[in-house]
């Protein structure tokens, strides 16, 4: 009896970190349906009056104006009870009815949708082409027996770019200068052609890179050459090193989809294309909750699915070797930082400082130049729309977005760590942070509080936190794994003492540097949220914001638009050199 019960134990044990996980996720889940679900009441305003204002600015808010739009809607009920309406109308396929335009939401948003999903399919394509094209160097190469070659920093510059620096260039390059495409709207197939460039060419180029790594790797594992001295043939082995190398990267291609979903609202915007991403864009900034909420769930669906088929398509691939642990161990290939990288990094830090102290005492607000005025020695970037200098605006922009990603860089280091420590628990939080693009994160935030430069910051840490926890966990996992850990308890070193004392100090140096490395890649994501207004507000000189202020002005003073633009390309290249040192 007794040993029957030690084995229902032991089971109800092993089975306990699961159903931990499980319930992580279904309240992550819940958690993000509430808040989508009550965006109207949790935003601090009087849904009434912002439901007024979205109709009609002008119109005298009124208490019997707005007790009568309360009854209307069935506002006077209370939150929960309207979100218990709200959630049994959504399952009856009913979003609710547009604020501004008083229609129904769902019928406008799925067909944005499916014009997105179109821009998505092209840009895939893209991604696809590009990646292949970085691999097969690799592939021939490799199979030949001769050593691999690098895709050139020149490529791992264009594909780092986010994607609203890149959309912009293409439009000044393909549609203003050589006058090859069109330059806005959504007609033809002549229309995907830039946009399509600018969201594939960066997720191309990742996974390119990615990918060229994973094969690499599985060149030099013992079973090809055993294959080989078998006379397989190569057609053969083309076939086992794809499905190899595949699955390694699968669980990245979902981040990327993931990212493109974000992506695509930027290149939407640029563009002037009609799809999911600038249609939620354009109901967060009209105050249309209910077009807001059925925008944010749908691409919180787009995320999630793609999530779900990249996850089944790697347990395809590797589901038997996962379960008979027959997975073949890699080669274990250290390489030192190379000097390009160093004398990358250092190239780029010498910019920045040459940039700020250039442009830190100028003033950034002072309309005292020609509107537009050209490049000179007296004014190096030009002036802007309003007549202000552009390099003071840029100079005071780099400061203002690297003191702010480098915050932000810190407190995502201190939620990674607390998360780390208890894995399981936040399982749902972390996968959900994952699978949440900064933009998304941005247009809920800014529902909720506004347009800010706080709450850029904010949007970017809800998403940003994640990597640092998984990383957390997976050092801590090892850490407890050493000897001198396990004998801790022996010792008399509680769980709290041992935490603080010992494990903390052995993961606080790895995860302080990638905390630092991620610096560069949120000083982007709070560009990118500055470009669609969702950042700091005017006058205030922000990256993002100053090449959202020149597009109007793209085709006759480019200079506004490669002021800052230069700027987030030289960032960029600092990201890059800093993630190629060792």
């Amino acid at each position: 009896m007794s040993e029957s019960l030690y084995c229902r134990t032991c089971a109800a044990l092993v089975r306990t970190p699961h159903r931990l996980t499980l319930l992580s996720r279904l309240l992550t889940f819940f958690g993000i349906l509430l808040i989508v679900g009550m965006l109207p009441w949790l935003s601090g305003d009087d849904p009434a009056l912002a439901l007024l204002r979205a109709r009609s600015g002008e119109q005298e808010a009124t208490a019997e104006t707005l007790t009568a739009i309360r009854q209307s809607l069935g506002l006077d009920r209370g939150p929960l009870s309207l979100f218990g309406h709200w959630l049994w109308q959504l399952l009856q396929g009913d979003a609710g009815v547009s604020w501004v335009s008083g229609r129904p939401v769902l019928p406008g948003m799925l067909q944005a949708a499916g014009v997105s999903l179109t821009l998505m399919a092209a840009a895939a394509l893209v991604a696809a082409l590009l990646a292949a094209a970085l691999c097969l160097p690799v592939l021939w190469r490799g199979l030949h027996g001769k050593p691999r070659v690098s895709s050139g920093i020149a490529a791992a510059t264009l594909t780092t770019l986010p994607e609203f620096l890149l959309a912009t260039v293409l439009l000044i390059v393909g549609a203003v200068w050589l006058r090859w495409l069109p330059p806005y709207g959504w007609q033809g197939v002549q229309h995907v052609i830039l946009p399509a460039l600018a969201l594939g060419i960066p997720a191309g180029g990742y996974l390119g890179r990615i990918f060229a790594d994973a094969l690499s790797e599985s060149l030099n594992e013992k079973w090809l050459l055993t294959w080989s001295v078998a006379g397989i043939a190569r057609r053969h082995l083309l076939l086992a090193l794809l499905t190899r190398a595949l699955p390694g990267v699968l669980p990245l291609l979902s981040l990327v989809l993931v990212s493109m979903t974000g992506g695509a609202i930027a290149v939407e915007k640029v563009f002037a294309i009609p799809g999911i991403g600038r249609a939620t864009l354009g109901a967060a900034a009209a105050q249309d909750l209910p077009a807001l909420q059925a925008g944010v769930l749908i691409m919180l669906l787009l995320a999630a699915v793609a999530g779900l088929l990249t996850s089944a398509l790697r347990q395809l691939l590797l589901g038997r070797a996962l379960r008979g642990g027959a997975m073949p161990t890699p080669a274990i290939n250290r390489t030192p930082s190379s000097h390009g990288a160093i004398w990358l990094t250092a190239l780029c830090l010498a910019l920045f400082c040459l940039l700020l102290l250039a442009g830190l005492t100028r003033d950034p607000y002072l309309s005292g130049f020609t509107r537009l005025q050209p490049p000179s020695l007296a004014l190096p970037f030009g002036a802007d729309a309003m007549g202000r200098d552009l390099l003071a605006r840029v100079a005071h922009g780099t400061l203002h977005t690297c003191v702010m990603a480098f915050v932000a860089a810190l407190i995502c280091l201190l939620i990674g760590l607390l998360a780390g420590f208890f894995p399981r628990f936040c399982s749902g939080p972390i996968e959900a942070a994952n699978a949440l693009p900064p933009v998304m994160a941005g247009l809920i935030v800014a529902a909720l509080t506004g347009p800010s430069a706080g709450g850029a910051v904010l949007a970017v840490i809800v998403v940003s936190w994640a990597p640092l926890a998984a990383h957390t966990a997976a050092l801590l996992s090892e850490a407890r794994a050493r000897a001198w850990v396990q004998m801790l308890p022996i010792l008399g070193v509680g769980p709290l003492r041992a935490g603080l004392c010992y494990l903390l100090p052995a993961v606080a140096g790895p995860l302080f540097r990638h905390a630092m490395l991620r610096v560069p890649g949120i000083a982007l994501a709070l560009a990118s949220l500055g470009f669609l207004g969702l950042g700091a507000a005017p006058p205030l000189p922000e990256w993002g914001r100053l090449l959202a202020e020149g597009m109007p002005y793209v085709e006759r003073a480019c200079w506004v638009v490669l002021a800052p633009g230069g700027a987030l390309i030289v960032l960029s290249l600092l990201a890059i050199g800093a993630g190629r040192l060792r």
